[in-house]
């Protein structure tokens, strides 16, 4: 059978393909960014076939190598000046990455407005939809797997880790000890970010929050402000904007 659409979620680390329907996601693949050629994509998506391709891009370079590799069907690349089912209230919005344009047409139709998406990618994003259903901006910080890494690059002893539940908040290891403070601190960091968004939206308590990317799960397991997980929101925001684009 052939898919309405290929959506393509091009991230620093990892590019995610899925084949989809006008109201459905279907199999998904990926792949390691850094892998993305023309023969690593043809040998990826095997024998799926689509009428159309969307691609949301943050690493415009592999986004060039997928928009030309794929340029047999019509390609949608995503970007402010579609239409994207909310609102830009944003002083510059070519400035948006494209996957948290995408996340913020999924979050919209999905769960409605006002909503915090926390997106843990490479980077940890925050996107925000008024009431209004207007993107109204964000906050960006370091990833976890980032801040991990960064401890056992710069230092001579602290291995490199698997990110999971720490046993408790007292370390009784080096590795222990590494996750509690990586754990818990992204937590609170996660916490304090959505509280401040909380006052400026004027929703001190109880705001609608969907967390979605590598981590989503475990962080928000710890956090009750996250309401729900969403690990293929990106993906459902590329099946939005082609519907709403005419795809």
């Amino acid at each position: 059978m052939i898919a309405d659409f290929l959506l393509i979620d091009n991230s620093n680390s990892f590019t995610k393909f899925s084949l989809a329907w006008r109201d459905r996601l279907g199999p998904a693949r990926k792949l390691p960014t850094k892998d993305v050629t023309p023969a690593a994509v043809k040998k990826t998506l095997g024998r799926w076939r689509w009428k159309g391709v969307v691609l949301s891009s943050v690493v415009p370079e592999k986004g060039d190598v997928l928009e030309r590799a794929l340029a047999t069907t019509p390609v949608l690349r995503v970007s402010s000046k579609l239409q994207l089912g909310v609102g830009i209230e944003y002083p510059k919005p070519a400035t948006i990455g494209a996957d948290r344009l995408a996340n913020a047409a999924g979050a919209f139709v999905l769960f409605g407005a006002p909503i915090v998406v926390v997106d843990f990618g490479t980077a940890v994003s925050f996107d925000i939809i008024s009431g209004a259903g207007n993107y109204v901006g964000g906050v960006i910080a370091p990833g976890l797997e980032a801040m991990t890494d960064y401890l056992h690059q710069r230092t001579a002893l602290l291995p490199r880790i698997t990110l999971l539940e720490p046993p408790s908040a007292i370390g009784k290891s080096t590795k222990h000890a590494m996750l509690a403070g990586a754990v818990y601190g992204y937590r609170g960091l996660v916490r304090q970010i959505l509280k401040e968004i909380g006052k400026d939206l004027g929703i001190p308590s109880n705001m609608p929050v969907v967390a979605t990317g590598g981590y989503a799960e475990l962080i928000a397991a710890g956090l009750p402000e996250i309401k729900v997980v969403t690990p293929n929101l990106t993906l459902e925001g590329l099946r939005i904007i082609a519907g709403l684009n005419g795809m």
